[in-house]
């Protein structure tokens, strides 16, 4: 795994600027500023050159310098992949209850697990003058480069859940992979031995970790690992029932499941029902989260609870130490919140 370091270089211009862009055109800054903005009192043949002369020199606009040379807000940005389910709307709670004590409003945008969607609310945010963002990424975002921009240019941000690996930032997480490694145990102490995993995506470190956890219980248990036995999908409910499709159509099914979430193990039950078999008795299943539903559904799910609204808590306060303290170092650091098992009738 690498890191990626962000380091205070001197100051040198690694970028170009306006007034680059104006010496080379022999114009005014002023009059290259206007004519990036399609001011209409700068001459259309003005604009066009300008225009082609920042394209080929490279320019990008740096929105988070200008925002800042405005104002600055009491107003924090708080990007998530969705918030439908529980565990980001729980987080959400604690962050807000943090950053109204403090004075600032939160305003929440949803990615909706894409990531040119999540590149657009975050130009959002900076041009709403944001103090500081909190972010967990969608499980689409291959490359950080949005927000190592954002952080470059002096912008705050922390992580939380599912964090960039190669961005050296405050994250706040949960202990995932020995999460895993309870739920495995739990279902190995139950007497099942063909254990599948209905995996997420696998760019996200939240999917890796607790897959690490599966993998390293049954090792542990002297269970040797079956590569049949693991559906890497997504995070929804509608992954939870392509990947138990696939598990219950091998030659030797799996006698129980661990789900990546609670949404995937609902979708697992949905499929488990359909094809006439009985959790717990023919398949044990457990889940990650402790969703609020995964008490009501029949049975109701066994599941490793983690900590949203004390996440959300986290984050927020580790955010606001960094905006509250702009001249002074603050230590990077990664917060690891713990899990537990919550016992309940499937398996």
């Amino acid at each position: 795994m690498h890191t990626c370091a962000i380091t205070c270089e001197k100051k040198v211009k690694t970028h170009p600027t306006i007034k680059d862009i104006a010496a080379k055109l022999n114009l005014h800054y002023t009059t290259v500023s206007r004519a990036l903005r399609d001011h209409p009192d700068v001459n259309p043949e003005t604009k066009r050159l300008v225009k082609e002369t920042a394209k080929k020199m490279n320019y990008q606009p740096n929105y988070l310098a200008r925002s800042l040379k405005r104002q600055k807000s009491n107003s924090i940005g708080v990007l998530v992949p969705e918030i439908k389910h529980h565990f980001f709307s729980a987080v959400i709670s604690g962050i807000e209850e943090v950053a109204s004590r403090a004075g600032y409003v939160i305003l929440v945008a949803q990615s909706n697990e894409q990531m040119e969607r999540e590149i657009l609310n975050l130009n959002a945010f900076i041009s709403s003058h944001v103090s500081g963002l909190l972010v967990s990424i969608s499980q689409t975002t291959t490359d950080s480069k949005h927000f190592k921009r954002f952080m470059k240019q002096g912008g705050k941000i922390v992580f939380f859940d599912r964090v960039c690996e190669d961005i050296q930032a405050n994250k706040v997480v949960v202990d995932d992979y020995n999460g895993a490694l309870l739920a495995i145990e739990y279902l190995i102490n139950k007497g099942y031995k063909r254990i599948g995993h209905l995996a997420g995506s696998k760019i996200l470190n939240i999917s890796q970790n607790r897959y690490r956890g599966y993998v390293d219980a049954l090792k542990k248990n002297g269970i040797e690992l079956d590569p049949e036995l693991v559906y890497w999908g997504g995070l929804q409910e509608q992954d939870g029932r392509n990947g138990m499709k696939v598990l219950l159509n091998l030659k030797h099914p799996p006698d129980a499941i661990f789900a990546v979430n609670d949404p995937v193990a609902i979708g697992a039950y949905e499929v488990i029902h359909d094809q006439g078999l009985q959790i717990p008795n023919d398949i044990g299943v457990v889940g990650f989260s402790n969703n609020p539903i995964s008490s009501f559904i029949s049975p109701p799910l066994t599941t490793i609870h983690q900590p949203a609204f004390e996440m959300g808590k986290v984050a927020c306060t580790m955010l606001l130490e960094t905006i509250n303290n702009p001249g002074k170092s603050v230590p990077i650091r990664t917060e690891v919140l713990s899990t537990k098992l919550v016992e309940r009738k499937s398996a």
